[in-house]
């Protein structure tokens, strides 16, 4: 298990280098009221060769333009598909080889923040203080917690202050975490979360819990690693998204799909039209609900401005030209 100082180190090391699911045991912080607190108490990784007590989980949003075969050009489905990334440092997200690129041109900034990867991060523990008041938490009360970065920065920022000398997440002189729900601009915010002022021990049902359900391996929860295949699949949904083509569900089904979309192939249209409505809610439920932040754009760029439809529709023609005369060159 990592000590505080390593984590202190490899923490200022990155900075120095830098220029939902449905699943209960995924416990919904950010389902909760505006204005209401909940409290988590943090936990180890069981993968003691992970440096952090958390794992990062980086996305890629592809947006098309409906699906495929259907009464639907006008209703945008959205496919999430990992980022390589994610998998290593040395590991390379072809959707990102062509995006950073574009942060270099005025005009194609947007379009790079429509494709730029959303992170996440993943961490575990126990919920000290419920304002949901759920009624079906799961039997094992170790929960994981899929953390924004707004909350991951206020996490990581606090563990470089020296006047902190345990670990948030030791068992005898750890510290409650409070999530603090406000809104900023239309969106949740979570500035005001901060760590308990005391500490505190693990209870002895809490350890009793640990000893019988055991810590997760917070990695293997993450996205699969995508193969060859998987990655000239996210390759070609790429550019289908920026020539703005449909969602083809015979094409990509079997490897990628909208979230919520399942085996359509034998649904009437009529109930293609409801799952793709029901999607289309679903996307602008976790709009609303995620807070507004920027995340590793890699260029100092102007706030995101809105564009005509026509202008989008030229630079994605202009896109997919280079990207296709880059393929042709390299062949």
């Amino acid at each position: 298990m990592a000590s505080l100082k390593d984590i202190r180190a490899r923490l200022a090391a990155q900075e120095n280098k830098s220029t939902f699911t449905g699943d209960n045991t995924v416990y919904p912080h950010w389902t909760i009221d505006e204005g209401s607190q909940a409290i988590l108490r943090l936990l180890p990784d069981k993968d003691e060769t992970n440096p952090f007590f958390w794992v990062e989980r980086a996305m890629i949003k592809l947006p098309f333009a409906g699906v495929k075969d259907g009464d639907m050009a006008s209703k945008q489905v959205i496919v999430q598909v990992p980022c390589m990334e994610m998998y290593g440092p040395n590991e390379v997200c072809p959707v990102l080889a062509e995006v950073r690129p574009w942060f270099k041109d005025k005009s194609l900034e947007d379009m790079g923040r429509k494709y730029w990867k959303k992170r996440s991060y993943l961490y575990q523990g126990f919920v000290h203080q419920d304002p949901l008041g759920e009624e079906d938490a799961p039997e094992n009360p170790i929960r994981r917690f899929m953390i924004s970065p707004q909350i991951h920065n206020i996490i990581k920022n606090s563990l470089m202050d020296p006047e902190l000398e345990d670990l948030p997440t030791d068992y005898d002189n750890g510290l409650d975490l409070r999530i603090s729900k406000g809104s900023k601009g239309g969106y949740a915010d979570y500035s005001t979360s901060n760590w308990s002022r005391k500490e505190s021990a693990l209870t002895e049902a809490e350890l009793e819990a640990i000893e019988t359900f055991g810590l997760n391996d917070l990695k293997s929860f993450l996205p699969k690693k995508p193969g060859a295949v998987e990655l000239e699949i996210i390759k070609e949904m790429f550019e289908a998204s920026v020539d703005g083509q449909p969602y083809d569900l015979g094409k990509w089904g079997k490897y990628y799909r909208p979230s919520g979309l399942k085996a359509l192939e034998t649904k009437k249209d009529d109930e293609l039209e409801k799952a793709v409505s029901n999607i289309e809610v679903e996307a602008k439920v976790e709009a609303k609900v995620e807070a507004k932040v920027e995340d590793d754009i890699p260029f100092n760029v102007e706030p995101e401005v809105k564009v005509k439809a026509k202008d989008t529709a030229s630079k994605a023609e202009d896109i997919l030209a280079q990207i296709r005369a880059r393929q042709q060159a390299s062949t």
